[in-house]
């Protein structure tokens, strides 16, 4: 049995750079692996076939089928290796769909990462598979910081200090595929509302955006208000995660992330997640 922990991926800033030829888009983002929330999945070789089990607190609608990404990547796997292909996968879901934290990719992260070394696949065949798989697929397979580029295929890591960032949900989800179309539809927006970084990524990156934003907010016309809530209570900027919903309040140090976690949490009745960046996932 092999168990493996997939951390939720945080975009810190993103530029959109145009649509590609391929029907995607190019990107250019700042983006880190954080430890909460976070899924854990269970692998557990043999019997016939890919079968995936899901529960947790974000399990609703998450498929328990080979369309779950987990189940993908197995099936990716065993073109390497047949036996990948015969697992039982149990995936408790605490990082929310639609949330724009690629809960769906660094599930089929954790499954290429752990199930690829233990079949002995390279590294770099590991990260091929994932950048068939998804653009967020091969950041979280290497976990920590980098910038993703190209429609996320293209990963360079970046040295960061740890960040305490706050992680808050609202209480409905936004389709990434329909953000971007709806980027496509206004013709391209770019962020009017660049963020001051906080002096650990000064020097890296002064300001942070996101090009999403605009198109997100003219998509789901309940994000604007709950930002501007968040906003009030945290007082301090929010950064849309992603194609959201989430959004993430960046801390200076523990006692304000601290204390700002139990105001927001207190004043908007939320879930709020304290996270901590991480470090990247080991090589084999």
């Amino acid at each position: 049995m092999l168990e493996a922990l997939a951390p939720a991926k945080l975009t810190l800033s993103l530029r959109v750079l145009g649509s590609r030829a391929d029907g995607m888009h190019e990107l250019d983002a700042l983006v880190v692996t954080v430890d909460e929330p976070h899924d854990l999945l269970t692998m557990t070789p043999g019997g016939t076939g890919v079968r995936v089990r899901v529960g947790g607190r974000a399990s609703a609608g998450v498929p328990a089928s080979d369309a779950n990404l987990a189940a993908k990547a197995a099936h990716a796997l065993a073109r390497f290796d047949p036996a990948a292909a015969d697992v039982e996968i149990a995936v408790r879901k605490d990082i929310p769909t639609g949330a724009g934290l690629g809960g769906g990719s660094s599930d089929a992260a954790a499954v290429l990462r752990t199930m690829g070394a233990a079949c002995g696949v390279a590294y770099e065949d590991v990260v091929a598979v994932g950048a068939e798989l998804g653009s967020d697929v091969p950041v979280c397979i290497r976990g920590g910081s980098a910038w993703m580029r190209g429609r996320g295929e293209l990963v360079e890591p970046v040295s960061l200090p740890t960040l305490r960032v706050l992680v808050v949900v609202p209480p409905f989800a936004v389709s990434t595929p329909a953000a971007y179309r709806s980027w496509d539809d206004l013709g391209g927006p770019r962020d009017v509302r660049p963020i001051a970084s906080p002096r650990e990524l000064a020097p890296l990156i002064p300001t942070l955006v996101n090009d999403l934003e605009p198109a997100a907010e003219h998509l789901e016309t309940r994000l604007p208000a709950f930002r501007h809530a968040l906003e009030d209570a945290a007082g301090a900027p929010a950064l849309l995660a992603g194609s959201g919903s989430a959004y993430a309040v960046l801390c200076d140090d523990e006692q304000s992330w601290r204390t700002t976690a139990a105001r927001v949490q207190e004043r908007l009745g939320l879930p709020v997640h304290a996270a901590l960046t991480l470090a990247p996932h080991p090589r084999w």
